[in-house]
């Protein structure tokens, strides 16, 4: 599985073996966040311990490398800073770069870094090792879809506080990029050494084993203060363990613990159940390049055979909200007034006669069970589907074999996304005809134009025009049957004040995070 593909997950649903429910984004705006009670205020000090998820055999401790864990995920960002990070609105906030500018042909990008800076061992941060660092990412197996357009000799630095980007094509967006995998090292630092590298964050390592981490406090981060004094880190194979633990008073917070455990702690009164709205899109592909399904009436159809309510009561127990086709929910600029699609049978059965579909034959709809309800969204579409006349067999993979055999090139496939925030990352990402991950193999000259056309326009408010325009497209005619988005949902001890409610990547912001005890 490309790495860059499961990057964006660990923000927002757990990976391989880890189950859970989780996305990004829009829609309901009213997430918890472990609030504080009436006159308090943020105290320092105290250990708060995390669970999250992982394996064993998958634990990393390199910032750009293959990371399938939560778990490390959460420790490489708790010590290194990337140059930004998720945002509110805008959606993209300074973090180790405090400020950037374009140039007037949106190219040439150059990102400040913040004043007084310094990694765990004292020394300053500078513009040379935050482009070795960029560069080092970018020559990773999947380099070029993490930092995308820009090359490597296009990383450069202007004195000692000042990195320049400069990308092969317009790009009003670019800032997004240097959200997700953008982590600092010290210049020069030997493969060998990545599991004590000094970082820059707001907590350092104190000791690693096995894939559990102490971390403490960063006296002298430049973000500000920090309130904790340390963050342990223990690792879970399970949902069901990490909650279990929680329950017990074993760790503080279990991180993205899915639906089904947090029915189980709503009745508990020393329980806080954080939910993170639109956190994880988990749409169903259909190939529009070849196939079955390439006839836009076909999908049109299947899209209208979908009981969209039903599918969130049922798969995610609630824990979500109805999506109308469109990646990205979490955007300011997300279409909201697009008409909801809604569901209509007799519509769906005209438009597959139209179309001459096969009704006779039965169409295999792969999936994994990579997260918790993706295989659920499966069957259950298979069920409703049917009452248009489509046969569906849902086949169950194993991660592996399908991620190797079946994404980018499967007829109908499940898949999931997290980090819903932006309608041009998965614009650039899956749909743009040249894209690297072009799931559903989309190529449409008019959204290309429409993509190639925003991105290089430099006011905000003719960009979101013709942003709007992109989603139109993308909800007529892509290869993306988005049914519904599945809120992030955290457990957290009674004492846990202020856990990030931010989805995707943001959750991992715990330097702010405070404990009422």
């Amino acid at each position: 599985m490309n790495w860059n593909r499961r990057q964006l997950l660990w923000a927002s649903g757990g990976l391989g073996a880890a189950a859970l429910l989780t996305a990004c984004g829009g829609g309901d705006e009213t997430s918890s966040t472990a609030p504080r009670k009436a006159g308090e205020k943020p105290r320092p000090g105290g250990t708060l311990r995390v669970g999250a998820l992982g394996r064993a055999s998958a634990i990393t401790r390199d910032p750009h490398g293959t990371q399938a864990n939560e778990s490390d995920y959460l420790i490489i960002s708790l010590v290194h800073d990337t140059l930004t990070v998720p945002g509110t609105r805008p959606n993209t906030a300074p973090r180790l770069a405090t400020s950037w500018k374009a140039s007037d042909d949106l190219r040439t990008w150059r990102f400040t870094l913040a004043e007084g800076a310094t990694f765990h061992d004292g020394s300053p941060v500078t513009a040379e090792d935050v482009v070795w660092s960029l560069k080092r990412l970018r020559g990773t197996p999947s380099g070029a879809s993490r930092l995308p357009g820009i090359k490597p000799e296009n990383i450069t630095s202007e004195g000692d506080d000042t990195v320049v980007l400069v990308s092969d094509y317009a790009n009003a967006e670019l800032p997004q990029l240097t959200r997700l995998t953008t982590f600092v090292l010290k210049k020069d630092t030997r493969d060998s050494d990545l599991g004590k590298a000094p970082g820059t964050g707001p907590f350092e390592l104190d000791w690693f084993r096995a894939g559990n981490a102490r971390l403490v406090r960063n006296k002298n981060w430049y973000g500000g203060d920090v309130l904790l004094d340390a963050i342990e880190v223990k690792i879970f194979e399970s949902p069901q363990a990490m909650a279990n633990a929680l329950l017990a008073g074993q760790i503080d917070v279990a991180s993205n613990v899915g639906a089904v455990a947090a029915r189980t702690a709503e009745k508990r009164q020393d329980v806080q159940i954080v939910r993170r709205p639109n956190d994880m899109a988990m749409p169903i592909v259909m190939r529009v390049a070849d196939g079955p399904f390439a006839d836009p009436r076909v999908r049109e159809a299947l899209r209208l055979a979908v009981d969209r309510e039903a599918m969130v009561k049922q798969v995610l127990s609630g824990y979500g909200t109805v999506a109308n086709d469109i990646l990205g929910t979490g955007d300011p600029a997300y279409a909201k007034d697009i008409p909801q699609r809604e569901r209509d049978l007799p519509k769906a059965r005209s438009l597959l006669k139209e179309a001459g579909f096969d009704l006779s034959k039965t169409y295999r709809l792969r999936t994994t069970e990579d997260i918790a309800g993706l295989a659920e969204a499966a069957t259950l579409f298979a069920s409703q589907v049917r009452e248009a006349g489509v046969k569906v067999e849902v086949v169950r993979q194993e991660s592996a074999a399908f991620w190797e055999k079946t994404w980018l090139k499967g007829d109908l496939y499940t898949t999931y996304w997290g980090t819903n925030d932006s309608v041009v990352f998965f614009a650039s990402k899956t749909m743009v005809s040249d894209s690297g991950q072009n799931e559903a193999g989309w190529r449409n000259k008019r959204f290309d134009a429409a993509y190639e056309k925003a991105m290089a326009t430099k006011d905000p408010a003719e960009r979101a025009t013709l942003l709007h325009e992109i989603q139109r497209i993308e909800h007529e005619e892509s290869g993306h049957l988005l049914w519904g988005m599945a809120d992030g949902i955290d457990l957290a001890a009674a004492a846990v004040r202020d856990l990030p409610a931010l989805p995707g990547y943001g959750r991992v912001q715990l330097e702010t995070t405070w404990l009422a005890r």
